[in-house]
């Protein structure tokens, strides 16, 4: 059975530690343009793990991941009082590379020349009656 409750508490949690993240100061954490790629929530809500991705690389991101691990318990208490929970989840973030690589693929994609199919070309000698 599909927790919702955690699905939507993950979704809610990505929101504000996007806007916490925001409101840092620590320059590690602004290095470079940083996302939440996705939050995985336990399914009785004490836990969560973050994954952190930064369009400058795996190791902005490892940064960016130290910056908000030694940051964690004002995080935690933000996030409490932000989404008034009575306990805040425990924090546990980790360095990707999906946004990077989400941008090479898009790199190669746009590389690649295709050329336009003719409406009149044979079409390998099936018939389609």
């Amino acid at each position: 059975m599909a927790n919702h409750r955690a699905d939507r508490m993950s979704e809610d949690i990505q929101r504000e530690l996007s806007a916490i993240m925001r409101e840092m100061k620590d320059p590690r954490v602004h290095d470079g343009i940083l996302s939440i790629v996705r939050c995985d929530m336990a399914h009785d809500l004490s836990f969560c793990r973050v994954y952190i991705s930064s369009m400058n690389g795996l190791d902005t991101a490892k940064k960016a991941a130290a910056a908000l691990k030694n940051a964690q318990g004002f995080i935690r208490r933000e996030l409490g009082t932000r989404l008034k929970l009575r306990y805040a989840p425990a924090l546990a973030f980790e360095a990707t590379d999906s946004i990077e690589y989400s941008a090479n693929i898009s790199r190669i994609l746009m590389d690649i020349d295709l050329k336009p199919i003719d409406e009149t070309e044979e079409t390998d000698g099936i018939d389609n009656t």
